[in-house]
């Protein structure tokens, strides 16, 4: 038997396809052919900040074992399915594919970390499949080799959920989506919290269906396969199912996030936690985003909640100048109009300064609130005509409308990696496939 780590990336456009597509036809057909799958397909979502990613920079890993006369079938299946379902006639789609024979080795655990949480170099991904003895076949310029050479790196030992897709049969992909609004609401209510980011709670608007010409027509997101695919149960919908897969992801896990140790390592297109002090009180800028400085030693940054970003934005608003904040989010780079920027996901706020309101004394004698009588001068009551030059405004604390902790945009906002607030407290620390090996309901068609 052969152990094989297929990987696989970019074959989707902003006009069709979708590489999670793509992955659930090759499983189809290589089990089949016979192999078994040795872990659910693995949906690992990149770096989310990447300027040529195409929508959620996802990319795919099949691991599977099968006997060494179905090697090479098993290689043709693959290209040759991604070659039919890529949208190679679009000019930034470059697919790629990895295969990996045996285990992975650290460096490209290593390489798959720097593709999520940074960029990297073609040549890099390229040295390290000639050096662990991999394949590799690109179409075009096929940058889709370092997703899929990324894909099978991320072993998701650590924190990880689950995701059942759903998708479309093909005479309807151009239509809208016919998904029952009341069937996802009560799915909701249901499976939650081991299900999440299904309903925007501020809005109500449904997350689980997308809006664009891609063939998915839902994606339900939670701890475990069960809880998923009990989930799906729950749905109605007025169109069918062409096929349905589980996969396993690195969804809502914050894994892109890095921490760096200064705003002076901070770097255009990579997702970091930093940490600073507000430099001044938050401006608001046309269209309703909230701009403010943090500073350290090192260096000073620009952080931005922008106007969808909805409670983030209202609590970036009130920081004052002093407050100590970790920030995290993409980003952007600077440009003629604007500096380099974080553009907020969360914000940790750690520390509050005082908020201190200052008043004019009463009046020793008959306690009315007295005037003051100048910049130094004192102050002198209008009702007795006192007059105190001795005396100060005097100031008292104010609780802030703001408390320690974490905040993050809403659901409607979030990033696929961003980790929601009912994730908190249930992050898995290990994997382990018992001794079944995967289940049978890992994926149907019809």
């Amino acid at each position: 038997m052969v152990r094989i780590h297929i990987g696989i990336d970019d074959t989707d456009s902003p006009k069709m396809g979708c590489t999670t597509y793509v992955a659930a036809l090759m499983v189809q057909k290589l089990h089949k052919l016979g192999a078994s799958f040795i872990d659910y397909p693995n949906l690992i979502r990149l770096n989310p900040n990447v300027p040529w990613k195409t929508r959620g920079n996802g990319a795919l890993s099949l691991r599977i074992e099968c006997y060494e006369s179905s090697v090479e079938d098993i290689k043709e299946i693959v290209i040759q399915t991604v070659e039919e379902n890529s949208d190679v006639g679009f000019e930034g789609t470059e697919p790629g594919i990895v295969f990996l024979f045996g285990e992975v080795p650290e460096d490209i655990e290593v390489f798959a970390k720097n593709t999520i949480q940074g960029l990297v170099r073609m040549d890099k991904a390229l040295r390290l499949i000639k050096s662990f003895e991999a394949e590799a076949v690109g179409f075009k310029n096929g940058r889709g080799i370092i997703g899929g050479l990324a894909s099978i790196g991320e072993r998701l030992r650590g924190d990880h959920t689950y995701e059942f897709i759903a998708y479309r049969t093909p005479e309807n992909r151009a239509t809208p989506r016919k998904v029952d609004v009341k069937s996802v609401v009560e799915m909701d209510e249901k499976t939650k919290p081991l299900t999440f980011n299904n309903v925007d709670p501020e809005t109500g608007r449904i997350l689980i269906t997308p809006r664009g010409p891609d063939p998915i027509l839902y994606g339900i997101r939670g701890e475990n396969s069960e809880i998923v695919k009990y989930a799906h149960e729950f749905i109605h919908s007025d169109e069918p199912v062409e096929r349905w897969i589980v996969f396993r992801t690195n969804h809502g896990t914050d894994a892109h996030l890095r921490r760096v140790n200064s705003i002076k390592e901070v770097k255009p297109y990579n997702p970091v936690i930093v940490s600073g002090t507000v430099v001044e009180e938050p401006r608001v800028i046309p269209g309703g985003h909230v701009i403010f400085s943090i500073r350290d030693e090192t260096a000073r940054v620009d952080c931005a909640a922008y106007e969808p970003t909805g409670d983030l934005r209202n609590v970036a608003k009130v920081l004052k100048q002093g407050d100590t904040i970790e920030a995290m989010g993409g980003v952007r780079p600077s440009s003629s109009r604007n500096p380099i920027t974080v553009n907020l996901e969360k914000i940790h706020v750690v520390k509050l300064v005082p908020h201190v309101v200052f008043q004019n004394p009463l009046c020793p004698d008959c306690g009315k609130r007295m005037k003051s009588m100048g910049k130094e001068k004192g102050f002198r009551c209008e009702k007795c005509g006192l007059r105190e030059p001795r005396l100060q405004r005097l100031g008292f604390e104010v609780r802030r409308d703001l408390d320690l902790g974490i905040y993050i945009t809403p659901p409607r906002s979030q990033r696929h990696l961003t980790k929601p607030f009912s994730r908190y407290g249930l992050e898995k620390k290990s994997y382990i496939l018992d001794d079944h090996g995967v289940p049978y309901h890992l994926f149907s068609s019809l």
